[in-house]
């Protein structure tokens, strides 16, 4: 059996194509495949790998989606039309390569379950622990977006009826049980759920601010400034903080890697990227650029809340169960690393015992519970999602995955000038991750620091309307 610091590098891949070097029947390929895997499949193991490309294709737009079309349009405003445009589809496609390439890294050590055991290979145990650490971080961050997204929700349905606080502690404790599912193939259907749950609640505000006079926020009477610009005119901290944000809501590849481990056929993991990362740049920029136009600086940050209170109820009621199970996946990821952090190699990995079933639903209570207090400490969505983009998602989605392939090319170097380019590319783009890291949190320290000073966040575990539904 492989031991956690043994990864070793599979006989049956060769560059970024898995080819067989070996002369081997079917069966025995598949054992030699099976012995490198997290899960392994045997009598008396629970089965983990169970989720075809297609339903890892609709786990992976839930993880993407709901963050990034709640976020976005409201940027906008600050960077202006055809520079949000630009950094919308940039970052996607930015995104959606660093995928393929930590897909194409883990297939090739098939021991890897995480981003953190990718660290291990070109880093060692040290980077394989700062990057764990950083892994975690995130994706507890990114939960308490969910519960926050979640609370806004519960406060527009019933118009801010009890503390804020109360309504986060609710969603917490659901989001908590769904993320106690233990395999991703069960939690696959309610993502088709919380999928069409949210896209459908967005078209619902796009209708609804096209038809309209004038943004619902703006005043009602008289002339008013709609804000439209199509080049804005930001301040470094400002410009940065929605760069990070908006490279975040797509940011989350990582997550993709403990489904790979869940696949039934790993190699058809590109086929999964290519059709969520296409659906979602689409998304993105249609329902950004649409809404942004027609309400200009009058957008409301969740986006739901744009087109006037009854259609923000209406759109948060359609839209609540998508939100629960975005925070529902987040959780779920950080308490997976952990879970297999803490049994691998044991029989309670994959065995239904006490032990394991401890274990897991501590990970999962755990996260969840730190995801709360995070939620009611900065419980203003933007900033939630700038500072996890900024602070961690910067160096795990844009750093490592240059890094991996840096380590993984070293042959580019003696090769002829456009493979000397492409590798001082990869160069490039672990120095764009580390200015995104440095700069992105300066900037959304610093606008955090400036909502509490101007009292557009009152104080932490505030039991203020965060909805936008009353005056209080």
């Amino acid at each position: 059996m492989l031991l956690s610091d043994e990864i070793k590098e599979s006989p049956y891949f060769k560059g970024d194509s898995q080819e067989p070097d070996m002369q081997n029947t079917d069966v025995q390929k598949s054992e030699v495949e099976d012995h490198y895997e997290v899960f392994k499949k045997g009598d008396g193991q629970v089965d983990f790998r169970t989720v075809s490309w297609i339903r890892a294709s609709v786990i992976f737009l839930k993880i993407i989606f709901a963050t990034g079309v709640l976020s976005i349009p409201s940027l906008m405003y600050e960077l202006g039309a055809f520079p949000g445009a630009v950094n919308v589809v940039g970052w996607t496609l930015l995104n959606t390569y660093c995928a393929i390439v930590q897909g194409n890294f883990r297939n090739r050590y098939p021991g890897c379950h995480s981003i953190a055991d990718m660290a291990q290979v070109v880093g060692g145990p040290i980077l394989k622990e700062v990057v764990g650490f950083l892994f975690t971080v995130s994706y507890v961050i990114v939960a308490a977006s969910g519960i926050i997204g979640v609370s806004t929700a519960f406060n527009a349905l019933s118009l801010h009826s009890i503390c804020t606080v109360w309504f986060s502690f609710i969603a917490t404790i659901i989001i908590a049980g769904c993320a106690s599912v233990r395999k991703f193939s069960h939690i696959g259907w309610l993502t088709w759920v919380g999928f069409a749950s949210i896209y459908i609640a967005v078209f619902i505000i796009v209708i609804g601010v096209t038809t309209r006079d004038r943004p619902a926020a703006a005043p009602q009477t008289g002339d008013f400034d709609l804000g439209y610009r199509a080049i804005g005119n930001p301040n470094f901290t400002t410009g940065i903080s929605a760069a990070a944000t908006i490279f975040v809501s797509s940011a989350a590849t990582s997550a993709f890697l403990p489904v790979i481990s869940e696949m039934r056929k790993p190699k058809d993991y590109p086929k999964a990227v290519y059709m969520s990362m296409s659906l979602v740049t689409a998304s993105y920029l249609t329902f950004s650029l649409v809404i942004y136009a027609w309400c200009g600086k009058w957008i409301a940050s969740p986006s739901l809340g744009s087109a006037g209170t009854t259609v923000k109820r209406v759109a948060y009621g359609i839209a609540l169960p998508g939100l629960i199970i975005s925070g529902c996946l987040y959780v779920h990821v950080a308490a997976k690393y952990l879970f297999v952090r803490i049994l691998r190699n044991s029989r309670h990995l994959q065995a239904n015992t006490v032990v394991h079933w401890g274990t897991w639903l501590s990970c999962t209570i755990g996260m969840a519970a730190i995801s709360f207090i995070l939620a009611c400490a900065i419980p203003i969505f933007n900033y939630v999602l700038a500072l996890v983009g900024a602070l961690c998602f910067a160096p795990l989605a844009i750093c490592l995955p240059g890094w991996l392939w840096v380590s993984s090319h070293g042959e580019y170097l003696k090769g002829n000038v456009l493979r000397k380019a492409t590798y001082g590319l990869h160069i490039m783009l672990i120095l764009l991750g580390l200015f995104m890291t440095v700069g992105g949190t300066y900037g959304v320290i610093v606008q955090i620091n400036e909502a509490y000073r101007d009292g557009q966040i009152s104080s932490a575990f505030s039991c203020a309307d965060n909805s936008g539904s009353t005056s209080s």
